[in-house]
Formats: C-alpha cells, sequence, structure tokens
C-alpha cells in the first residue's frame, strides 16, 4: 500500500521519503522508486528526522500496525502544520479519535483515520445496490453514480457510435471512459463501442440502470446473498445488508475539517447509500465462517442471517446446503486467491452474481477476466482514499480508474479563482480533463454544457489523465 502511493505520489512531482523497516523489501523498493528509502523503524524521531519529517507537509503511516501508526503520529505532532493520517483497522481506536480536546484538536493528534474495511465496504456496498452487475462510484450530495461496466456481444451498445448515443438514452447520461484491451479512451462523439469495452456510464440511478441493460447486462432481484468471511470486512458488509439502522456508525471517519453540510447532504454517510435494495425482510443472507468462535459471535449479532460454521472449499457442503442457489456470492476473506477460486467456482455452478475483494489492482484485473461481476481491489480503494486527503484543502475526493492512469476528482471552485466567473467553453482544462458534473448545494445537479459559468461554491466533478491534479486545484482552488 505504501509503495502504490509513494509511486502515484512520486507521478505528481511530489518529494517523497519512505521509511521501510524490513531490508528486503526496502532494496525492492528503493530499486523502482525515485525517492529517497530508509530501512530502518518509522518509530523513532531520529529516524523521522533523517526523512525530512521537520520540512514535510504530511505524514502517512500505513505499517500494518494500528498501534506503530498511532504512536508515529503522536511522536510527529511536535511539528506544527504537518498533515497526519493513519491507516488504522481498530473500530476503538476511530471511535476515540471523535472525542475531541478542549482545544478543538483530535485527541490523539492524528488529522485522518483510514480505515480499510470501511471503504472496501462502502464499495461493495454501493455495487450491491445496483445488483452487483458493475462497479458503482456514488457521489455524496447528488443523486449522479459512475457506473463501470463490460459490453456485451451483439449489446445495444455493441458498435454505437458515441455520437449516436444521446439518440438512444433520454435524460442526462455521459459515457466518460472507455477501457479497451488495456489502453484508456477519452472518448469524443467519434469513437465507436465495441464488445468487451469497460465503459465508465454517468447517469442519474434510473439511466444508470437502462444503460447496464442496453450494456447486455440483465439486474435481476438479489435475495438470497452469500457471504464468505466472517471478519471484520464481512460483518461490515453483513451489517449494511440487514441493519440499517446502524448506518451511522461510520459516518465521519476522519477527524479533519469537512465542508458545511447542505440539506441534501445530511444523510451522506457510510450506509446512505441504500435507496433501492430490496427490503431486509425480503432478503436471506448467508454468512459462511470457518472459525467456530467467529461463528458464535455472528450469530449473536446477526439473528436474522443464517450462519453457517463451515470450510467454504469443501464440495459437500456446497450441495448440501444449496449454496449454489445464492443470487449473490460475496467473498470477503482475508485471502484474495481464495475468494477469486470461491467467486469463480460458484458462477460456474450457477450463482448469478459475484463480487470478490483482492489487495491489488492486479489481482482485480485477473479477477475480472474470469468472470467475477465486482471486485474491490482493497489497496486501491484506501490509496483513493488518502490521496484525497493529500490532493489539498479543494479536492474531496479521489477515484482512479484504467488501472490508476484516469481519475475521478471532486473540487470546490474557490472565490477568486483563476475560473470563477469563466464559462466553461472559454477557459480551457489540461489536456485530458473533462468535467462530467455540477453539483450545486441548493440547486439540482446537471452535466455542463459550453455556457456553463464556473461559481464559487459549486462543486465539480471531472475526469483527468493522472499528473494533472495539481494543476487542476490551482484552476479552482483559492489563490495562494
Amino acid at each position: 500500500m505504501g509503495t502504490q502511493l509513494a509511486r502515484h505520489l512520486i507521478e505528481e512531482k511530489h518529494d517523497v521519503s519512505l521509511i521501510e523497516s524490513n531490508a528486503e523489501r526496502a532494496r525492492h523498493v528503493s530499486n523502482r522508486l525515485d525517492c529517497m528509502v530508509f530501512q530502518d523503524e518509522g518509530n523513532s524521531i531520529r529516524v523521522l528526522e533523517e526523512a525530512g519529517v521537520a520540512k514535510a507537509d504530511a505524514l502517512v503511516c500505513v505499517t500494518d500496525s494500528d498501534e506503530v501508526n498511532m504512536i508515529i503520529c503522536g511522536l510527529a505532532s511536535r511539528y506544527p502544520g504537518l498533515l497526519k493520517i493513519a491507516r488504522v483497522r481498530n473500530d476503538e481506536y476511530v471511535k476515540r479519535n471523535f472525542q475531541k480536546l478542549p482545544q478543538g484538536g483530535p485527541s490523539m493528534g492524528i488529522d485522518f483515520f483510514v480505515h480499510p474495511d470501511v471503504e472496501a465496504a462502502r464499495s461493495a456496498l454501493n455495487a450491491i445496490e445496483h445488483g452487483a452487475i458493475g462497479d458503482i462510484l456514488s457521489f455524496a450530495g447528488t443523486p449522479y453514480e459512475l457506473g463501470s461496466i463490460d459490453i456485451a456481444p451483439s449489446s445495444s451498445f455493441d458498435g454505437l457510435l458515441l455520437s449516436e448515443f444521446h439518440g438512444l438514452i433520454q435524460g442526462e447520461c455521459l459515457i466518460t471512459l472507455v477501457e479497451r484491451g488495456g489502453r484508456t479512451i477519452l472518448p469524443t462523439g467519434a469513437t465507436r463501442l465495441e464488445a468487451g469495452d469497460r465503459i465508465h456510464l454517468l447517469a442519474k440511478e434510473e439511466e444508470l440502470d437502462r444503460g447496464f441493460k442496453m450494456a447486455g447486462r440483465t439486474e435481476k432481484p438479489i435475495r438470497r446473498i452469500g457471504i464468505v468471511g466472517g471478519g471484520r470486512l464481512g460483518s461490515l458488509i453483513a451489517a449494511g445488508l440487514l441493519d440499517q439502522d446502524k448506518r451511522g456508525e461510520y459516518e465521519d471517519i476522519d477527524a479533519g475539517e469537512e465542508r458545511p453540510h447542505s440539506r441534501k447532504e445530511k444523510k451522506a454517510g457510510f450506509f446512505s447509500f441504500f435507496k433501492t435494495l430490496i427490503p431486509k425482510s425480503f432478503r436471506k443472507v448467508i454468512i459462511i465462517e470457518e472459525d467456530y468462535r467467529l461463528c458464535k459471535e455472528l450469530a449473536a449479532r446477526f439473528p436474522e442471517a443464517l450462519v453457517l460454521n463451515e470450510d467454504i472449499s469443501e464440495e459437500s457442503f456446497i450441495s448440501e446446503e444449496s449454496i449454489d442457489d445464492l443470487d449473490l456470492i460475496v467473498t470477503a476473506t482475508e485471502h484474495q486467491e481464495l475468494n477469486i477460486i470461491t467467486a469463480v467456482y460458484l458462477k460456474s455452478r450457477g450463482v448469478e452474481r459475484a463480487l470478490a475483494v483482492v489487495s491489488s489492482a492486479g489481482y482485480a484485473a485477473i479477477a475480472r477476466r474470469l468472470g467475477v461481476d465486482v471486485v474491490i481491489p482493497m489497496k486501491s480503494v484506501v490509496v483513493d482514499s488518502i490521496l484525497a486527503k493529500l490532493m489539498g484543502g479543494d479536492i474531496r475526493g479521489l477515484h482512479r480508474l484504467g488501472e490508476g492512469t484516469v481519475g475521478i476528482l471532486e473540487i470546490d471552485i474557490r472565490a477568486g479563482s483563476q475560473a470563477e466567473g469563466r464559462a466553461l467553453k472559454d477557459f480551457p482544462l489540461p489536456e485530458g480533463a473533462l468535467i462530467m458534473l455540477v453539483n450545486r448545494e441548493v440547486e439540482e445537479d446537471f452535466i455542463p454544457r459550453g455556457d456553463y459559468v464556473y461559481t464559487a461554491g459549486h462543486r465539480l466533478i471531472l475526469i483527468a489523465r493522472s499528473g494533472t491534479e495539481g494543476e487542476i486545484e490551482k484552476i479552482f482552488g483559492a489563490r495562494k
């Protein structure tokens, strides 16, 4: 995770120092990244100062230990103005951070917590809401969503010229990106879609579902859902499916200052995207976990669910419990290879949809090629969350597509910025950047035309090639 984050920051022309205690891993990173690498323990003031923490803008701690990450951030609290981000998986630590000091600062000296399981569960539940037929990205405070799906042969989109797209789909809808054979294409009206292309479609929920159907994917009601793995991630997904009354439990995972909530943003939290799921009284959730002790805890926590203490790899178990009759299987164990194999195998046995959690974008590409409908790459999801906090105060969200070559940015237009008061058609953006959506606090959101005038207070959602984020922030952010 640290290597992936460092690579992206280096590409953005940031000066990066990386501290790694494992000698072999430190050599590996040093040979592949253009940055300073220190082979040492990070929980040392001496090492931090050698790495340049006194002059740094930010410190990001993503070791495997919650405690080490928090201790390092605590040691760095002596440096004023340093942004401190910690990867933490323990729920109690995160909740503890909400207890503010009298001066108003976070109680542990950490500006932002990043909880990997919460970030992955959010992505998984969002995809399930839409029938688990493609990846879904939601934007807080707006009814628009970005759906990613592969075009099926002989579907309505197969062979379609994009200049004819709006004659086919009514309503505001935009194809923002096309992935083809490992390449990413920012489409124009002359782009022709082909079977096998992975398209990223921006639209409201109704139009998005219609677009998915026209791409050749039929959405069926999801009533029987199996979750393989009852650990942190599996239990968070189960909580989202079964107990929506706890939706606010992880609403604010960071302690930093956020944009004031508008009326339509107040409910935008961890479980706020459940709009069309079948009511839980009509759903059956099965949790499959090998650890007996954990199964007892899950059964007590989720009395509505069927908890099975079984090994998913047992052939007889799959037949006896009718696991192959599920509408959706979610594989969320800590072993990504098992997640992929289980998802593929159960689809071959007749399970309609499969969602697998993996560690990296590389495994995500493999899983998609093997036929897994939705893949959640854990490292990429967490790195995106961290990058959004590092990009600056005006960038509110960042999500990378196309193996990291293209990103979706949410950015606020500040008063006095270069773009304020200028028309979209008269103010060119960096090459490879496209404004997809304008989000307004009170008025309805819309996909902008050339006559749109950049207005302070509006939030823009745009797609841009990696390496242009800093330039985009200068255009729309406050002058420094």
